[in-house]
Formats: structure tokens, sequence, C-alpha cells
């Protein structure tokens, strides 16, 4: 979810902008070491970016101050793991800011925590735990995706409802508020990103499984 320019109070727009810098630096290097790992690194890490960027391009009115869209992370997690998504998600988030109006420069930092941190790296666990289960491998995806964009959007509702905690519930009740409104957009969009993933990574998988190196190839069937 974005986080419109300007909308949050200062020291929490600098507060999530300092959260943010250790995993998207960290992220950069995973991204350098991915691109020279296999042939097809370069590849693998544009096709994360590109789906990111056009699933969370397209947005929705929602609460006030920010919107619902589809994030698109959940693929590159499961394609070549949630390492490289933070630094990913910082130059999607940074491109819309400028050319979209989607976020803002103010809101940078929150927006990447959210949906670059968060919905990456439960992605990531739902699909290894999902495995582990013995979920079926489509299954497991379209639960990593989903649930990844729903984490996303909680972490999102959690950020406002600590910058405009509600008079007389505190955080709980303005986390409540938050929640059940973005709820009425973002859980068909998550539902619609779970199918649209699985989709495409199975497209990819069919067509490079040699030469593939993320975790929905290494030893699933």
């Amino acid at each position: 979810m974005h986080i419109m320019e300007g909308y949050l109070p200062a020291s929490h727009a600098l507060a999530w902008s300092l959260v943010a810098i250790p995993p998207v630096v960290w992220s950069a290097r995973a991204i350098v070491k991915h691109a020279r790992s296999s042939p097809r690194g370069k590849l693998e890490i544009a096709a994360a970016g590109a789906f990111t960027f056009l699933l969370s391009s397209f947005k929705l009115p929602s609460v006030t101050g920010s919107s619902s869209h589809a994030t698109g992370t959940g693929l590159g997690a499961l394609l070549i793991g949630p390492s490289v998504m933070p630094a990913l998600g910082a130059i999607v988030l940074l491109f819309q800011a400028l050319l979209l109006a989607h976020g803002g420069l103010t809101t940078l930092g929150a927006n990447i925590v959210s949906m670059a941190v968060v919905g990456p790296w439960v992605a990531h666990g739902v699909f290894v735990g999902g495995r582990a289960a013995g979920i079926p491998r489509g299954v497991s995806v379209f639960l990593a995706a989903s649930l990844g964009d729903l984490a996303t959007y909680l972490t999102t509702s959690l950020q406002l409802a600590l910058a405009f905690p509600d008079p007389s519930t505190g955080v709980p009740g303005a986390l409540g508020k938050f929640g059940a409104i973005f709820a009425l957009t973002q859980v068909p969009l998550a539902l619609v990103e779970g199918a649209l993933t699985v989709v495409t990574l199975r497209s990819l998988v069919a067509v490079h499984r040699k030469t593939m190196t993320g975790i929905v190839e290494r030893g699933e069937s």
C-alpha cells in the first residue's frame, strides 16, 4: 500500500526511513551477488522488478492518505528470494513516487518497509512452511503471494494507526478501523495477486527450469 506524500508526521516518516535503510543496503548487495551467480540472474531480477512495478501501479482509493493495490513482491521473493526485494521495491516505489504520484518521498521509508520488507519475507515463510507441510507447490505459491500481500496491508494499517491513534481506543482501535477499511479492497486484490503469481511462476519455471535458481525450483516437484 502506498501512503501518500506528506501524510505521515515528520517524526514517523523519519523513523520509518531509518528502519528501511539497513534492509535496502543489504538487499542491494544480494542483487549484485545474484546477478553474478548464474546466467539468468539479471533476467530474474528484471522479471521480479517488472512484475512488482506493474502490479503495484494499479491502485484503488482506500483509507484517506493511502491506496490499495496488489504488491507483486511475492514473485521475486519466490523466484529469487526475499533478500533482493527491499532494494527492488525501493526502486519501484521511487519511480512511482516521481512519475506516477503514487506514494511519496517522505513516505518512501514506510512504504518500503511494508511492501518490500514485510511482504516478501512473509511470502517466503509461508511458501517454505507450506512445502514443509506437504502442501502442493501451486497452492503454496498462491498462499505465499496472497498472505504476503495481506501482510503488507496490515503493516500499512499499523503504520497509520501509530501515526493517528484513535482518540478513545488508541492504536488498537485505529488499527482495527484502518484494517477494516483496507480489507474491502485488499482481500480481493490479494486473491488476484496469488492467482497471477501462480500462473507467472509456472510459465517461467516451464520455460527456464534448468537455469532458474530460486527457492521454487530447489528440489520442488
